[in-house]
């Protein structure tokens, strides 16, 4: 069998990320709670979520090669997700204001027995997870700045309240790491590992 590369994820930016980079895949959204354990760090929580994603598409998808991913953004140890509501998106970038943050993503790739790709036959079936992590800082922040951001709605589906693809570029001074990471999804990463099973 041929694999196809399954996206368990709705997001819109990792479907064009996938896109701009030039890797065919579908998508299967999951609705996986993105809840942090107590005690558990934003790592090992991105990377779990990532792998509970793809594994719930593999039971539907038990042929292909999954990806799933999940991004966590981290400001004085506090895990920030994606806002519940407006307070919520305000309080958070009121956390971010003139601070440098870290944002983490993981990505899962899980594919079966007998998977054939372009390049070669996989005998076994795997599970891959792994994690990118990029520092972030963001210029200070009037309150109306944060009124009006939050007032656009571009916060409330982004994992601490901002997109920096978008309106928040015009604060967003400096990074260090990968930028794709930040936007929500470390593509160097998931080439790499797309490559080692023969899938690029």
């Amino acid at each position: 069998m041929t694999a196809t590369l399954v996206l368990a994820s709705a997001s819109p930016r990792r479907q064009e990320l996938l896109r701009n980079a030039g890797i065919p895949f579908v998508v299967q959204p999951t609705d996986i709670p993105e809840i942090p354990r107590e005690g558990e760090s934003a790592k090992a929580c991105a990377e779990r979520l990532a792998r509970e994603k793809a594994l719930a598409v593999f039971r539907d998808w038990p042929k292909d090669l999954i990806l799933g991913a999940d991004t966590i953004v981290v400001v004085d140890g506090e895990m920030l997700g994606k806002p519940r509501d407006a307070e919520d998106a305000a309080r958070m970038l009121r956390l971010l204001s003139g601070r440098t943050h870290q944002v983490t993503t993981g990505v899962c790739l899980v594919g079966p027995s007998g998977l054939r790709t372009e390049n070669r036959q996989l005998t076994t079936g795997f599970e891959d997870t792994r994690s990118e992590t990029t520092l972030v800082t963001m210029h200070p922040l009037t309150d109306d700045d944060i009124l009006f951001y939050v007032s656009t709605g571009e916060p409330m589906d982004k994992a601490g309240a901002y997109a920096i693809q978008g309106i928040a570029s015009r604060w967003i001074s400096r990074i260090e790491g990968d930028y794709f990471n930040v936007v929500g999804l470390p593509v160097a990463l998931v080439c790499r590992m797309l490559r080692e099973r023969g899938m690029t």
